[in-house]
C-alpha cells in the first residue's frame, strides 16, 4: 500500500499527534501519581488517652498523613493497645511498628550512655533548662545518631512528660518514711537500683498493670508525672503525692531506622522536620500544664507533700553514689555523665 505524504496530510497527522499528546499529558500525570508507593507508619506507645504527649502524637500522624499527600498512611495507637512498654520499644527496634515514644533509659544494656539522658540515674536533671540544653543542643543530635547504630531506630524529636514524683498509699515525707515503700518501677535495671539506693522496694510491673496492682495491694505506691497519675486514674487507689522531683523523663521519639531509609528523601524530610516542631510545641505545652495537672489532683482528694530544702538534700545525697557505678559501664558513658553534670 502506498502512503499518502501529502503537505496536507502531514499537517493534520502533526494536529492529531499535537491533540493526542495534549490529552495524554494528564494521563500520565495521574498514572504516576496513582503508582505512588504508600508507606504504612505505625505508632504505638503505652502514653495515656488524652494526655498531652498522646494528643502530640496524634497531631504528628495527622499531619504526616496530610503533608505527605497520603503516601505516608500514620495509624496510631495509644494506651499499650500494641503491647506493653517493654515491647513497644524492642517492636520498634526490629520493624514490627515503625515508631514508638520512651525514655532513654530503656538502652541502659545496649546503650548506657544513651541511658544517662533519659535521666539515669536519678536526680541528674536539675530543671527543664538543664534538659533543654542537653537534649536540644548537639548532645541530642549525637545520642540520636548512637541510637541509629546501636539499636537500629532514629530520635527524630524529644518529648516529655516532665519531673516524675511518688504516688503512695501512705504518706512519704523523707527517707525513713520511704524505706520498704513497694513501689513500681519500669522493667529496667538502673530503675530498680536507683529505688534500692533510696531505701525502697522496688517492684518491676508492665506499664498498665499498675492500677491493679494498686487495688490489689501488689504494691504500695507509682511513681510518676502528674499528667500520668491523672490519666491512669491512679489516684482512685493511693491519696498521697510527695514532690520528690527525683526523675525527668524526657521521652524520645522513635522511628525504625530502615524503615526511614526506605522513604524518598522528601518523605524523609518531612518525618524529621515535622517531628521537630510538633514535640517543640508538645514540650511547651506540658510545661505550661503542669501547675493545672497538679491543681487537678488535689481537687480529687490528693494530698500533696513537699520536701524541705535539707531532705531533698538527703535524698540526692543517697542517690549519688549512682552516678559514678553508672559512669563506670562505658568510656562513652562517664564522658555523657560528665557532660551532664557539667552543664547543671
Amino acid at each position: 500500500m502506498i502512503q499518502d505524504s501529502s503537505p496536507k496530510n502531514r499537517g493534520l497527522s502533526r494536529r492529531q499527534l499535537i491533540r493526542a499528546g495534549a490529552g495524554t499529558l494528564p494521563m500520565l500525570a495521574l498514572g504516576t501519581a496513582g503508582a505512588q508507593q504508600k508507606f504504612t507508619f505505625r505508632m504505638a506507645h503505652s502514653e495515656a488517652i488524652g494526655a498531652p504527649l498522646t494528643l502530640a502524637l496524634q497531631k504528628w500522624c495527622d499531619l504526616l498523613n496530610s503533608r505527605s499527600g497520603g503516601r505516608i498512611d500514620a495509624q496510631h495507637f495509644p494506651g499499650s493497645q500494641l503491647g506493653s512498654y517493654t515491647q513497644l520499644i524492642e517492636q520498634s527496634r526490629i520493624g514490627t511498628i515503625q515508631g514508638t515514644v520512651g525514655g532513654q533509659d530503656t538502652e541502659e544494656s545496649v546503650a548506657p550512655e544513651i541511658a544517662a539522658t533519659g535521666g539515669a540515674p536519678g536526680f541528674i536533671f536539675k530543671d527543664e533548662a538543664h534538659v533543654d540544653k542537653i537534649l536540644q543542643g548537639p548532645l541530642g543530635d549525637e545520642v540520636s545518631a548512637v541510637a541509629r547504630r546501636k539499636t537500629g531506630v532514629e530520635f527524630v524529636a524529644y518529648a516529655e512528660v516532665g519531673f516524675r514524683h511518688i504516688l503512695s498509699k501512705r504518706a512519704v515525707t523523707n527517707l525513713d518514711t520511704l524505706k520498704g515503700l513497694k513501689i513500681r518501677v519500669p522493667e529496667i535495671k538502673i530503675w530498680v537500683d536507683f529505688w534500692r539506693r533510696m531505701g525502697a522496694n522496688p517492684t518491676p510491673l508492665p506499664y498498665a498493670e499498675q492500677y491493679t496492682a494498686l487495688s490489689t495491694g501488689v504494691i504500695d505506691a507509682v511513681e510518676a508525672d502528674f499528667f500520668s497519675i491523672w490519666g491512669f486514674k491512679w489516684f482512685e487507689q493511693a491519696k498521697h503525692l510527695t514532690l520528690s522531683y527525683h526523675w525527668f523523663l524526657p521521652k524520645a521519639v522513635r522511628v525504625n531506622a530502615r524503615w526511614m531509609d526506605s522513604l524518598p528523601a522528601d518523605l524523609q524530610a518531612l518525618v524529621r522536620q515535622s517531628a521537630k516542631e510538633v514535640f517543640a510545641e508538645q514540650r511547651r505545652e506540658n510545661r505550661a500544664k503542669t501547675d493545672e495537672a497538679l491543681a487537678d489532683l488535689v481537687k480529687a482528694g490528693v494530698t500533696v507533700h513537699k520536701l524541705s530544702g535539707d531532705e531533698a538534700g538527703r535524698w540526692f545525697a543517697a542517690a549519688r553514689p549512682l552516678f559514678d557505678e553508672f559512669s563506670s559501664k562505658s568510656a562513652d558513658t562517664r564522658a555523657i555523665v560528665g557532660r551532664i553534670l557539667a552543664a547543671r
